[in-house]
């Protein structure tokens, strides 16, 4: 039952948190397009969807820390998975301060929407989070 309520109230705070931030960047780029300064909304929407993929892999690292194990960082999960979602998150903050001859930067502008670095960036905060493992094999290994 305690673990069923720490979920629940962490989907509900995640849920929240996730409102308000969409909220926020929706004025942003109201506020963007009326001033016509995208770096505002690129930079909160480019940040705040890495923050999200954080949030989503939080509750589960934190039922592991409680465990109190050994830890360790899977280092080719981050290479081969989460730097080229960085890459393709922050393609628009990248395009505004180098300009679009970066590598992949035209076809994901191409698109128009921020959607597609948003995906990335959830994933590269999960992933990010996702790559603390627990070594329960040491912890016994040192009992």
């Amino acid at each position: 039952m305690k673990r069923f309520l720490f979920i629940f109230f962490s989907t509900v705070v995640i849920g929240f948190i996730f409102y308000f931030g969409m909220d926020y960047q929706m004025r942003l780029r109201e506020k963007s397009a009326i001033i016509f300064d995208l770096k505002p909304y690129i930079t909160f929407a480019s940040f705040f969807s890495i923050f999200i993929g954080m949030l989503l892999r939080l509750p589960k690292l934190i039922l592991e820390i409680k465990d109190k194990k050994r830890w360790s960082f899977d280092w080719i999960k981050v290479i081969v998975i989460g730097i080229p979602s960085l890459y393709i998150a922050m393609i628009p903050l990248l395009a505004i301060a180098y300009g679009t001859n970066l590598l992949f930067s035209n076809a994901v502008m191409l698109l128009g929407d921020i959607t597609f670095t948003s995906i990335a960036g959830v994933i590269f905060g999960y992933v990010l989070l996702d790559s603390l493992k627990s070594n329960t094999s040491s912890t016994n290994k040192a009992l």
